[in-house]
């Protein structure tokens, strides 16, 4: 079943109507422009600029080190290369946090200097300020709660969240703080499956899940499910492909067939 399927756009709305219908939304994570034009000739709903970048472009240990002006340059890799898919760029740590003025000024950026269409921000009431700010200006406002990477030093642990009851009913009140805010849908990261459902249902906004279980969508970073990456392996990581270990073994053939002369033959050369 595919509501969208004749859809030459998806858009917000088409997002909306998908979580109305009871289709999927799926969502990956692309940095530059060869991976996301195949995703989107594949059919993907919805392209994530995460600030993942910062770990799986740069090789940093959190999100935190990437900035805008590197967010920019991503996004507008990922933009050239779309048709159909809807993207949303993540507002990278200390271009919103604390000041809502700055959190418009980098919406606005994003939104300028790449053409995307939307941008994605974690946390809850704390940037609700932010939130609204942004949307009142036109942007489009993904959400972000649970496990909200660019706070790994308070939390101290990548551990599933909000498997207390006061994170938990927190949770869940700050995705309604959101959703009155005007956000057209949630990621929700590493919470409980039935937290998540109920986060679901209580909302009229798409829910995109990342280790929350089975909600109105789903999100995985390309490196992960496409096996580029070998270290991590969390329970919610299904792979698609093991990329490492067929690019390796390309890689040692061509090294190969270099050193023993066997590349180029008489056919490739002119």
């Amino acid at each position: 079943m595919s509501v969208h399927k004749d859809i030459k756009r998806v858009t917000t709305h088409v997002l909306q109507k998908m979580k109305i219908d009871g289709e999927k939304i799926s969502m990956i994570t692309a940095y530059d422009y060869s991976m996301a034009r195949i995703f989107d000739d594949a059919g993907i709903d919805v392209i994530l600029v995460g600030d993942s970048a910062s770990n799986v472009m740069a090789g940093h240990e959190t999100t935190l080190p990437i900035t805008l002006d590197q967010m920019i340059y991503h996004a507008s890799s990922v933009i050239r290369a779309i048709k159909r898919c809807f993207v949303v760029v993540d507002l990278p740590f200390g271009s919103y946090q604390g000041n809502s003025k700055e959190a418009l000024n980098s919406a606005i950026r994003i939104m300028k200097e790449t053409g995307a269409h939307g941008i994605k921000i974690e946390g809850g009431e704390e940037i609700i300020e932010s939130v609204k700010r942004i949307i009142s200006a036109g942007v489009p406002v993904m959400g972000h709660l649970g496990l909200t990477p660019q706070s790994i030093y308070k939390f101290g642990t990548y551990a599933v969240r909000a498997t207390e009851d006061a994170e938990a009913q927190k949770l869940i009140s700050d995705a309604k703080l959101l959703q009155d805010a005007g956000c057209f849908a949630i990621v929700l990261e590493k919470i409980p499956a039935a937290l998540a459902k109920e986060v679901a249902a209580a909302v009229h906004i798409p829910i995109i899940g990342i280790g929350a279980g089975n909600v109105d969508g789903q999100v995985l970073v390309m490196h992960d499910m496409l096996g580029i990456n070998k270290e991590f392996k969390p329970r919610f990581l299904r792979r698609y492909l093991d990329l490492y270990s067929q690019i390796y073994d390309a890689t040692q053939a061509y090294i190969s067939d270099v050193k023993s002369q066997d590349f180029p033959n008489e056919k490739e050369q002119y």
